[in-house]
């Protein structure tokens, strides 16, 4: 396995890694991996299968909305 050396990190940053590997009990080497795991992955998406994932939300999401006059009916249902 390769072996990777970041310099001049702000104080900040660094703070926020640390501070995260500890809520995810990881070392901070280990919180900077998944960091680094997860940020490539999100670049990796391509076009059109994000295309496809939004389409298939949409497609969810054509149900009739529910109003008043429909919520009415409903309860209505089976009463006299």
């Amino acid at each position: 396995m390769a072996t990777l050396t970041i310099k001049n990190i702000p104080d900040e940053l660094y703070r926020q890694l640390k501070k995260t590997a500890e809520q995810h009990r990881r070392s901070l080497n280990s919180e900077v991996i998944v960091c680094l795991e997860r940020s490539l992955q999100r670049s990796r998406s391509d076009a059109a299968s994000i295309l496809a994932r939004v389409r298939e939300l949409r497609t969810k999401s054509l149900r009739p909305l529910l109003n008043d006059r429909r919520l009415s009916a409903a309860k209505n249902i089976g009463r006299p």
